[in-house]
């Protein structure tokens, strides 16, 4: 073989590889944004956190035990929070139980936030020094971690929670939760 022809050869075959991962993305194979996590199938961190309408007292994720959850991490200056939010008020609504963790805000502005658009939140931990946002391996918002009843956790979403992520990810725990009620 020529020389000449390595840089076609070498062209074709990254345009080949190009191809096969476009066709996985398609398929919904491969998502580029789909992080890996240490997490999953670990038994979930828990935290005690200062509560997000009484510093004075806390909340905490041991109080979860024995149930099927969602732990949302969020805060108001994350504009995906914003736009996930609506969908989180429905799900609760719904009688899917939600912990929040507010990562990095001030109260006012957290506060403000709930009670302008709802809170879907069964108990908000405070966390502005990123204590438990840490523990929980979290380096943006928002990120919804699904635990299950045993406290392993099973799914984490990195970014807006849609209705589609939901059906795809997290629907079927719930739904294996109602049936072994």
């Amino acid at each position: 073989m020529s020389k000449a022809f390595l840089p076609l050869l070498g062209f074709l075959l990254l345009a080949g590889l190009f191809y096969i991962v476009l066709l996985q993305m398609d398929s919904g194979a491969y998502d580029p944004r789909e992080v890996p996590t240490e997490f999953i199938g670990r038994e979930a961190p828990s935290f005690t956190l200062p509560n997000l309408y009484d510093l004075s007292t806390t909340v905490s994720t041991e109080s979860m035990r024995g149930r099927v959850w969602l732990l949302n991490v969020w805060g108001t200056w994350c504009p995906e929070c914003w736009r996930e939010h609506a969908f989180l008020v429905h799900l609760a609504g719904q009688g899917v139980p939600i912990v929040g963790l507010n990562w990095r805000d001030t109260v006012d502005e957290a506060i403000a936030m709930l009670t302008d658009k709802g809170d879907p939140f069964e108990f908000i931990g405070y966390d502005p020094r990123s204590d438990a946002v840490i523990e929980w391996g979290v380096y943006g918002a928002p990120e919804t971690f699904l635990i299950d009843a045993d406290g392993i956790v099973r799914v984490l979403h990195k970014g807006m929670l849609t209705a589609a992520d939901w059906e795809r990810k997290f629907a079927p725990f719930f739904a294996a939760d109602e049936d072994a009620s």
